[in-house]
């Protein structure tokens, strides 16, 4: 493994363990010419299980850092962990390989991640929700919201209601 501090390929492995519920190894390395230390991670390259066919007909590899991105753009500077992000990327990722073969819309994958980010925190549900459900106008997006606030308690601890 090429040291990303000197450039040199001489290392030595200090630590291994499983990652990621045991699909990714994480590998703690030091440097033998400069001493520093590093992290690795080891992945399985397969190939893509399940392709995701977009709104115009367009199919992609499913990748989960697309997810994540979304998730981490509609959680800015809201009270929730990246860990919570991971975990709710996973439960998806999991829904999806469980049920599809091949192939699935992405407005399935929308659709699933804005269920579960709806029952942590409704304001990043509104968010994430104004992006993938494509509001047309206002009045799309006041009555998502008035679905929210007319909804039942909120669901999350200490989540408190949109308005």
């Amino acid at each position: 493994m090429r040291c990303p501090f000197c450039g040199k390929n001489r290392d030595k492995v200090i630590d291994s363990r499983a990652a990621d519920a045991g699909r990714v190894i994480r590998r703690r390395r030091e440097c033998l010419d400069c001493q520093k230390r590093f992290t690795t991670y080891e992945h399985v390259d397969e190939k893509a299980r399940v392709w995701v066919i977009k709104k115009d007909g367009v199919r992609v590899p499913y990748d989960r850092q697309k997810v994540l991105d979304g998730l981490e753009k509609a959680c800015y500077k809201r009270p929730i962990s990246v860990d919570d992000l991971t975990r709710l990327a996973e439960s998806v990722e999991e829904d999806l390989f469980a049920r599809h073969d091949r192939e699935v819309q992405a407005a399935d994958i929308g659709q699933a991640v804005a269920e579960r980010l709806r029952r942590i925190d409704q304001v990043a549900y509104v968010r994430f929700a104004s992006v993938y459900k494509q509001f047309r106008s206002l009045d799309d997006f006041v009555a998502e919201v008035r679905d929210i606030f007319d909804g039942q308690s909120p669901d999350g601890p200490g989540q408190g209601r949109l308005f």
